[in-house]
């Protein structure tokens, strides 16, 4: 079964989900959002100081166009904008929480693996 999304064919779902939340920080985006919410701009940027603004605010709008996200804006000068997960966003936290898990496990692994290294060259 086809699927058509953005101009793009995709031929399973799994398949548009990685294009949806693929993405260098689109992860953690969500994980900010899931740990707290609503959020602005700058409140994520301290939650992930690696990013830059222009990247941020990419992954941010491309979050929004596929619905994972809500962006809303506040009649206030200076405006005041804050980011939300959207109901179909928060069906994600398991998917993000295996994810942040499975970084986790695989952290130790490496850590392991390279004792093991170290041990054999020695």
């Amino acid at each position: 079964m086809e699927i058509e999304y953005k101009e793009k064919t995709f031929f399973t779902s799994k398949d548009l989900a990685l294009s949806v939340i693929g993405g260098r920080w689109k992860i953690a985006i969500i994980w900010c959002l899931l740990q707290q919410s609503p959020l602005r701009l700058s409140e994520i940027q301290k939650f992930l100081p690696d990013v830059n603004q222009r990247m941020l605010i990419r992954q941010l709008r491309e979050l929004e166009e596929d619905k994972i996200i809500t962006r809303v804006v506040y009649p206030v000068v200076p405006p005041k904008v804050e980011y939300q997960l959207s109901e179909i966003g928060l069906l994600l936290e398991p998917v993000v929480t295996s994810i942040c898990n499975w970084g986790e496990d695989f952290r130790e692994f490496l850590e392991k693996d390279a004792n093991k290294e170290s041990t054999k060259e020695n």
